[in-house]
């Protein structure tokens, strides 16, 4: 791993374990640069056996990614095209790429993620949250579309029926021992723990033969994991409604309460969306 990035701090060990925080200020928005970077990460981990376990974090305590930035759709979705071409131009396909890598990957989640950030999360193999800070949320109904990249599809697996209609159709933000007791995230951990707990797995899944692990990880994927047509047809109703008479005011209603900015519109995203 020896590329240049704007919005990731990349840093492999020696015990092949990938740390990969993002840093993109303000709030880690998924803007083009984010994805950009995101893409060429992606790559390199399809070709690098030495790295068997990648562990994605924020270095913002408030932010892992609370949503895309809503100003530079079409920016972000080109560059996810690059990743598998015009055809899978989306988010969704991006992340479902991440899916599908032979590396592990697990969430390590502190702060606020919403929307793409929280399907980010779910497209890879594990979550964990900090306890205390840790606030998840799925706020495009409530912003007027749906979630476009995959959101649906895991949360319908992950959570069943009921939960995902609750998390999908309420838009609201859910803590940490609400997402562990639904499923969402694979455990809420103290905050004080989740570093050396989460060190710990990445370790010892790194330190298994590494044909095993992939081996059970393709294993699973095929049991669990959404089809391809299935997260792209999501893709397209998200951009079908994203432009809409409806999901445009809404937005920009958002926009004058202080979207996407550091403010208490965005720190109580999901609690607003309800008030507007």
């Amino acid at each position: 791993m020896t590329k240049v990035y704007r919005t990731l701090r990349v840093a492999p060990s020696d015990k092949g374990v990938l740390s990969v925080v993002i840093d993109a200020p303000p709030m880690n928005l998924v803007g083009p640069e984010l994805v950009r970077d995101l893409v060429t990460v992606l790559s390199e981990l399809e070709s690098d056996a030495n790295i068997r376990v990648m562990v994605l974090e924020s270095a913002d305590p408030d932010f892992f990614i609370p949503h895309v930035d809503l100003t530079k759709v079409a920016e972000y979705t080109a560059e996810a095209a690059k990743a598998g071409g015009p055809d899978d131009a989306s988010l969704g396909m991006l992340w479902h790429k991440l899916s599908e890598l032979p590396v592990v990957t697990i969430a390590k989640i502190r702060g606020r993620v919403r929307g793409a950030g929280s399907e980010l999360a779910l497209a890879c193999d594990m979550r964990f949250a900090a306890r205390e800070t840790a606030i998840l949320g799925q706020l495009e109904v409530g912003a007027g579309t749906l979630p476009g990249a995959g959101g649906v599809q895991h949360l319908a697996r992950l959570l069943g029926r009921g939960r995902a209609m609750e998390v999908i159709l309420g838009a609201d933000d859910f803590d940490a021992a609400t997402a562990e007791r639904y499923g969402w995230i694979n455990r809420a951990v103290p905050d004080a723990d989740l570093d050396a707990f989460v060190a710990r797995l990445a370790r010892r899944i790194a330190s298994f033969p590494a044909d095993g692990v992939r081996t059970a990880k393709r294993v699973l994927n095929e049991l669990t994991m959404p089809a391809a047509d299935a997260i792209r047809a999501d893709a397209r109703r998200f951009h079908r409604l994203v432009v809409s008479d409806a999901a445009q005011a809404r937005t920009a209603t958002l926009f004058s309460h202080g979207l996407q900015t550091r403010g208490p519109l965005e720190l109580d995203l999901g609690d607003r969306l309800g008030t507007l």
